[in-house]
């Protein structure tokens, strides 16, 4: 049996040789020596691969999902726009629960969300289903609350999105019943890294009316342009229209359906847990999340069980496993790894270290490497864990600011952090899987030369670094493989038994 050191590169994508593909421009001496001299393949990372329609960029939770379930979990995107096509969301229970109650206590009905069409956390196309069924349920009053993309999307394109907004209120005829009532960044009401102060911004616009005040939604995000706020993702909290605040007896649909940037917020109005501020006026509504965020609140679409994925495998056999990343993507290799379970399995333990604060990774494209390697060599020098999952964020998070020398600067620093993990590796005998989870960091401008600050669509390497240098990878240097494939080519070095439902397979060549 093999001990298996999985390192995930956020964001590590395989893209044409261009003016925007940070990595190419990067001098990474062990990743090209690691090309140049190990087996590696390409895994496809988006799309159908990881559970959402085709054509759609991967992201990070649904990257370490599908690595960790060894199968293609089906992601409430794919499964709200079905439900969408045959009608059910319109009969979805918690769903008309809350229209019930607005109607019968005469109060207001709030949509909350992310205005975006790429399917990463939230879809402009659920929000116009929720104003049809609002419509249709005789809602008498409809307040939307926008959180601004600019990082899934072009960094300043809001406005196109809030004028399709408007046309679909006019097509529905619901321009006496709905308006838009606030704006902010996804900055401000999606952290999950603890920056209680940012999140305290987007409670108190929501409850307390505190913010910028405009007129119209077009306006506010242009005057924000010219007040050098450089993206969509920083829009500061904006009030549009005084009525709107949240108060007890309203009902509050939260439209993002992915889990890691929807928790604080979500907590401030459910009370589950405790809040990093001291909230001025605590509001209670009937508050319903589209995505299994909460522990208290309804949920309209929960999380898929899956069963048998590779953390438990590992725990049955009686091995220990470790998970290590720093706080953004913590969440990553324990929750969406675990298949959206957040207790660690049977003999795993988890290290968390601090990501900087900083209000873009730009600013210190380092982020934490340095100190996840510094903490992690003398680990494996110790050989007690018989599994490793280890994240670095920067090839993900940097690029995200769309930021190339940044960018570039991140490439080398984990190509630095990389050297020096692989020499404890090849001292204490682990194999070292490296991969992606999506691609981002390799495609970072435009056609047209505009910077791009989103996911991409690209496959992701699959680097395979052993002793043994008779073990190959299928498809050497090509497509083939899918990211479900990485669990059970984990299984196979480790000599443990592949489930029979996890879908993916060995990539491994057996002479």
């Amino acid at each position: 049996m093999k001990k298996v050191l999985l390192i995930i590169l956020d964001g590590f994508g395989e893209g044409k040789e261009y003016a925007g593909n940070a990595l190419y421009l990067a001098k990474t001496p062990t990743l090209d020596r690691l090309r140049a001299r190990h087996p590696w393949t390409l895994l496809k990372a988006s799309g159908n691969a990881v559970g959402v329609p085709e054509g759609t960029q991967g992201g990070s939770e649904i990257g370490h999902l599908t690595i960790g379930a060894g199968r293609v979990v089906l992601q409430p995107l794919e499964g709200i726009n079905r439900s969408i096509e045959d009608g059910s969301f319109f009969k979805k229970q918690i769903l008309l629960e809350a229209c019930k109650r607005v109607r019968e206590q005469k109060s207001a009905l709030h949509l909350l969300g992310m205005l975006s069409d790429q399917g990463v956390h939230a879809h402009i196309d659920h929000l116009f289903a929720l104003l049809k069924l609002a419509k249709e349920q005789g809602v008498p009053k409809v307040f939307i609350h926008i959180i601004t993309d600019g990082r899934d999307v072009r960094e300043k394109s809001a406005t196109e999105f809030i004028h399709a907004l408007t046309e679909k209120i006019k097509e529905l005829e619901m321009e006496e019943t709905a308006s838009i009532a606030t704006l902010m960044g996804r900055y401000f009401a999606m952290d999950r890294d603890d920056n209680w102060d940012r999140t305290q911004e987007a409670y108190d616009l929501l409850t307390l009316g505190k913010g910028t005040r405009e007129e119209k939604a077009e306006n506010a995000i242009l005057n924000a342009y010219e007040r050098e706020i450089k993206s969509d993702y920083y829009l500061y909290p904006v009030v549009l229209d005084e009525r709107g605040t949240i108060h007890d007896e309203d009902a509050v649909i939260f439209f993002n359906f992915r889990s890691d940037r929807t928790r604080q917020l979500t907590y401030c109005f459910t009370g589950e847990k405790e809040v990093g501020f001291k909230q001025e006026k605590a509001v209670r509504p009937f508050f319903v999340c589209m995505g299994p965020y909460s522990n208290t609140a309804p949920i309209v679409f929960p999380a898929i069980p899956v069963q048998h994925n590779l953390g438990e495998v590992v725990a049955k056999a009686g091995l220990k496993q470790l998970r290590i990343a720093e706080t953004e993507k913590y969440a990553h290799v324990t929750y969406f790894f675990n298949s959206q379970l957040d207790h660690p399995v049977e003999g795993e333990e988890r290290i968390l270290i601090d990501s900087p604060k900083t209000p873009s990774y730009a600013q210190k494209p380092e982020m934490s490497a340095r100190e996840i390697t510094d903490k992690l060599v003398p680990i494996i020098a110790d050989n007690k864990y018989d599994f490793i999952v280890l994240n670095f964020a920067n090839l993900d998070l940097v690029p995200h600011s769309a930021n190339l020398k940044a960018s570039i600067t991140a490439c080398e620093v984990i190509d630095e952090c990389l050297t020096k993990i692989l020499h404890q590796t090849k001292e204490s005998n682990y194999t070292v899987l490296i991969t992606g989870d999506h691609g981002n960091v390799e495609y970072m401008l435009y056609d047209n030369g505009d910077p791009c600050p989103s996911h991409s669509k690209n496959p992701v390497p699959l680097i395979l670094v052993d002793l043994d240098t008779s073990l190959k990878l299928e498809h050497q240097g090509q497509s083939g493989g899918e990211l479900k494939d990485v669990a059970p080519t984990i299984l196979d070095l480790m000599k443990l038994e592949q489930p029979k439902d996890m879908t993916g397979h060995s990539l491994l060549i057996h002479e």
